[in-house]
């Protein structure tokens, strides 16, 4: 990929060798007795003169397998000459790129100018993933243009020689913009001979940037209304910024002494739902002030984070050691004044949203979402956007990615009426207490497995023992009723009722005609902003075209659900349908056992259950007694 007319050992102004760290040398410390780099294995720099684009054969076709090395690894692995040689030599490539669309972009430009009939590649399944798809939708969009006309977005892969199972891609590209045939994986076997069984089936249509066929979710623009509020949790480049609970106690957690001693929430954290570690955060203040104020936390950052960052080969690292390598500072300001925020996992298997309390520092496998609105909770985890978020994000291995930049940055909210909203608030509500209590009462329960248990509830697949464990500690029925009855609410706010949960296509069909729609209000000063108080607090904007959405209360008592028809129903004959009759049946006026009885019709002791039923709801947080009766 990459010519130069030569290459020598880098200087300093006075002629001294420039080297880095080894990246693998280590000693242990003196105090710790933990492992850091060893500074004495040093090796030289390279500096490239007049780095430019390799020049490749004359071919008519290009097959290939380039180096599966990510961007962030390309220094580690290619050395820092080479990587700002290349840089250099190929400025059209993103440097969030991995290393193999080097090889990707340039093919592609040589098909799309007629030098190449086609090209294919296989790729990591990173491809399809927004730092690798810019390279993909410049070709795609260019004139003349170029068309995938194969692909395999996620096979599984096995490398024969370390036994490491990987997902890639396979593309091939061909010029104009004709239709390709897009094959994906349904079902995959074990390995014999190192190969792996594995089915396909096949459509044809324009594939997408995203490698897919249909909606194209890859065109949909950021929306100005959620912006500023998504963002990775903190990166540390030093865990010894990371203690026990223990520790932090000796550091003087719980005292003026050290308030910068605040809980690390981990992706794995989340899940589990349980008190994890504790973290140093001495964002905003200097090496001078942080020694002065806690020298005890201070002296264990020193002895365990800087023998780490002195190796580092970026300068604001090296030279800032004692605070986190991304501390987040914008993340910093949208937090403030909240009591809890949105997080998500960035990688998981299932698509979960919920609350975290401030303050706290999540870790930068988590994404962060700067609202404290259980509407806004209540959205995103509905099925309008776990459909929406799996199209955008990518992958890593076989598990969602979740990219903020791609799934929520360009998410259009419904415009829901604030009946709608305080509907959608109050089941969110509800939805976070319940998974966050069973957990709570059950610490070996997490939300992976609970969520594994709901799927197999809905595909009808039959649970295993530990299955119904699980079932039985996290109330799984429940958590289903309530995804279920929140994604009716969701679809409703959307004017979409007629669209069934099945309907994938249709639904990104209208997402992203509606985020088209979207971006062309937002052209003329009409933003729906998300919390307005924040992301445009001094507006000038034309207070006519503004639509402020204007969110309930968070509190579950004052989010309360619209009045329910007054009509009598025939009791329902299952207790799980029993439970949702009188869930729906309550209102925020207080009804009696009486009065709610006398909403159903039926024979038999059936009003016996009633006690039973609300007992049940109000243990949920989805009832409560006020003034002699029971509200919703």
């Amino acid at each position: 990929m990459l010519s130069a007319d030569a290459i020598a050992f880098a200087t300093d102004d006075s002629g001294k060798p420039l080297t880095r760290w080894d990246g693998r040398s280590t000693k242990p410390h003196p105090v710790t007795g933990e492992l850091v780099p060893d500074e004495a294995a040093q090796i030289p720099r390279e500096r490239y003169t007049n780095p430019r684009p390799a020049t490749w054969p004359q071919a008519d076709y290009i097959v290939g397998n380039p180096p599966f090395i990510g961007a962030a690894a390309m220094r580690q692995a290619l050395g820092d000459g080479y990587t700002e040689a290349l840089r250099a030599a190929w400025p059209a490539v993103p440097e969030s790129a991995d290393f193999v669309m080097f090889w990707w972009h340039h093919a592609a430009d040589l098909t799309r100018r007629g030098q190449v009939q086609r090209f294919g590649f296989i790729t990591t399944n990173s491809l399809k993933q927004t730092f690798n798809r810019r390279v993909l939708e410049h070709h795609l969009n260019a004139q003349p243009p170029l068309a995938i006309a194969w692909a395999i977005p996620d096979h599984p892969w096995v490398d024969a020689a370390s036994g490491a199972a990987v997902r890639i891609a396979m593309t091939v590209g061909q010029p104009g913009d004709a239709p390709g045939v897009l094959e994906t994986v349904v079902v995959e076997g074990g390995n014999d001979d190192d190969a792996v069984h594995v089915e396909l089936t096949a459509k044809t249509g324009c594939i997408h940037a995203d490698l897919r066929i249909g909606a194209n979710v890859a065109s949909a623009t950021k929306l100005a209304a959620n912006g500023g509020l998504s963002s990775m949790g903190v990166k540390l480049h030093g865990q010894g910024f990371v203690v026990t609970i223990e520790k932090a106690a000796s550091l003087g957690f719980g005292t003026d002494r050290c308030k910068h001693l605040v809980p690390f929430v981990t992706s794995r954290g989340l899940a589990q739902g349980g008190l994890g570690d504790y973290v140093i955060d001495f964002f905003g203040l200097t090496a001078e002030e942080a020694r002065q104020t806690f020298p005890a936390a201070y002296q264990w950052v020193l002895e365990r984070v800087k023998p780490e960052r002195d190796q580092n080969n970026r300068s604001t690292y090296r030279e800032n050691w004692w605070i986190f390598g991304e501390p987040r500072k914008d993340l910093r300001v949208a937090l403030a004044g909240l009591q809890r925020f949105i997080a998500t996992p960035r990688t998981a298997k299932h698509r979960v949203f919920t609350f975290l309390t401030t303050p706290c520092c999540a870790e930068s496998e988590i994404v962060c979402l700067a609202s404290d609105k259980a509407y806004s909770l209540g959205v995103l985890s509905s099925h309008v956007h776990q459909v929406w978020a799996l199209a955008q994000g990518g992958t890593l291995e076989d598990r969602p990615r979740y990219n903020n930049s791609r799934c929520f940055d360009t998410f259009p909210f419904p415009a829901a009426s604030p009946e709608q909203q305080a509907r959608i608030a109050a089941l969110a509500e509800q939805l976070d207490t319940h998974r966050k209590r069973q957990q709570a009462a059950h610490p070996d329960l997490t939300l992976t497995g609970m969520y594994n248990v709901l799927a197999k509830l809905r595909s009808g697949e039959p649970l295993t023992a530990k299955d119904k464990t699980i079932h039985e500690t996290g109330l799984v029925a429940v958590l289903r009723q309530l995804h279920d009855e929140l994604d009716t609410a969701v679809l409703a706010a959307y004017g979409w009722p007629d669209l069934a949960p099945t309907a994938t296509d249709a639904l990104l069909d209208r997402l992203v005609a509606l985020n088209a729609e979207r971006s062309r209000e937002e052209a003329t000063g009409h933003i729906r902003w998300l919390r307005p108080d924040f992301q445009n607090p001094s507006s000038t904007v034309n207070r006519e075209k503004q639509a402020k959405m204007e969110l309930p209360d968070n509190s579950p008592s004052t989010a309360a659900i619209p009045p329910k028809p007054t009509e009598k129903r025939p009791w329902p004959p299952t207790l799980p349908e029993q439970v949702r009759a009188i869930a729906d049946a309550l209102t925020p006026t207080p009804q009696d056992e009486p009065a709610l009885a006398a909403r159903f019709t039926g024979k038999g002791p059936w009003k016996k259950r009633l006690p039973e039923i609300l007992a049940m709801l109000a243990a949920l947080g989805r009832a409560k007694q006020s003034d002699g009766g029971w509200v919703g």
